[in-house]
């Protein structure tokens, strides 16, 4: 959350000359409202099972840069599927996140006690993002392009 996913994926895809696809937009295109009201509406379970089906959909017909959601790998079958795959876990420690986000109310899984449910979803998440990840690109401090950088060097990805 809050990472810069969306924005980096955008210059990567942008260098890579080739197209960009968030899991997060194609969600709030498909079901007509944002992932705050549907996890408000129909819980976290149920958006976990849109979100599955998303990037699945999002692996299959995309060839480009794609962002998946934070939670996205929560999924052992998401997991598999990115098997294979070039996947670059942007990471950032709590200090970021505040900085960057506010870690405000509008994140549905951050909405009491913002820092430590950041920290605890961190803690429970990390060692699924590191599992499927080719990369790990720090992004503490740096400008959206100099992530973009480094994450085109951790992937050993050539621009267009």
């Amino acid at each position: 959350m809050g990472v810069g996913k969306s924005t980096v994926g955008q210059l990567l895809a942008e260098r890579l000359g080739t197209g960009y696809r968030d899991t997060d937009d194609d969600i709030v295109a498909a079901q007509g409202r944002t992932i705050a009201e549907i996890f408000v509406e129909e819980g976290e379970a149920a958006f976990r099972a849109i979100e599955k089906q998303a990037v699945r959909e999002a692996l299959a017909g995309h060839d480009g840069v794609l962002a998946l959601g934070g939670g996205a790998v929560l999924d052992q079958d998401t997991r598999e599927l990115l098997a294979g795959q070039r996947v670059a876990y942007l990471s950032m420690d709590v200090e970021e996140a505040v900085k960057r986000t506010g870690l405000n109310a509008a994140r549905p899984l951050l909405a009491i006690n913002p820092r430590k449910q950041w920290r605890e979803l961190m803690e429970a998440r990390r060692n699924l993002y590191e599992a499927v990840a080719t990369a790990v690109v720090a992004t503490d401090g740096r400008t959206p392009e100099e992530v973009t950088q480094a994450a085109l060097d951790a992937l050993e990805l050539k621009e267009a």
